[in-house]
């Protein structure tokens, strides 16, 4: 039993460090384009800033912290998890469960296809903020589409290899990544403290109720969670791809 505690210990850490390369890239990669979206050619005033943050926030928290990494990862079938997975334990309730299943797995390919071209091309198009860049870096000319095009293929090409073994290259670069966020963040908000305050709701409901057309800003700040539902489909296949099967050790 020890053992097999200790074993259970070790691949949760390695675990973290592959999950981190493969899934929480997604979701680290979202903040680039959805505060962006959210403001938009809007005029910047703190109604609209910290109504936006105010609104991520509480999406991520609702949608991600509680929905999926509460409710969903815990719903498993002997530890798989997926749609698939679940209609093995509910399928005994009427043959009509197929139809919600297939519609599950095929809204789930179609984020899976959408959402990686969203994470680079807004990762390339920020390149437009760099000085001496600003008229080669164009968001949708030809240069940054065939960037995009390249990194993406590139990724695709080098998966074939292992998912393991693309979670071990880019782990440590999306530790430094977070690493990066935090220090810049927490530098940010030592500078201007007073944004802490948008992670009270009434912000959100402000912007949603009394901005002008602030309600169809939900449009832009639902782009926060499309890292999510990748990472819960793809959490238990992460671990359960470095893990040991029970009593190996």
């Amino acid at each position: 039993m020890k053992s097999n505690t200790k074993s259970l210990n070790r691949i949760s850490i390695a675990s973290l460090l592959v999950a981190l390369g493969i899934i929480y890239g997604d979701i680290g990669t979202s903040p680039l384009y959805v505060l962006k979206a959210v403001v938009g050619e809007h005029k910047i005033d703190e109604t609209l800033v910290y109504g936006g943050v105010s609104l991520i926030f509480w999406t991520l928290v609702f949608q991600t912290t509680i929905k999926y990494i509460i409710l969903t990862l815990r719903a498993d079938n002997q530890g798989e998890g997926g749609v698939f997975s679940l209609y093995a334990l509910v399928r005994r309730y009427g043959k009509f469960l197929a139809i919600p299943t297939i519609l599950g797995a095929t809204t789930l390919l179609a984020d899976g296809i959408i959402t990686p071209p969203i994470s680079v091309a807004s990762a390339i198009e920020g390149l437009n903020a760099v000085n001496g860049l600003e008229h080669t870096i164009v968001p949708g000319n030809k240069l940054t589409i065939g960037i995009v095009v390249a990194i993406i293929s590139g990724l695709f090409f080098f998966q074939r290899f292992g998912t393991q073994n693309i979670g071990k290259a880019f782990g440590p670069v999306m530790a430094v990544w977070f690493t990066m966020l935090l220090v810049v963040g927490g530098a940010q908000i030592m500078h201007y403290p007073d944004v802490v305050k948008a992670l009270s709701p009434h912000y959100g409901y402000d912007l949603l109720m009394h901005y002008p057309h602030g309600f169809w800003l939900l449009g832009a700040v639902f782009l926060c969670t499309t890292g999510a539902r990748p990472f819960t489909a793809t959490s238990a296949i992460v671990v359960s791809g470095i893990s040991e099967p029970p009593g190996s050790s």
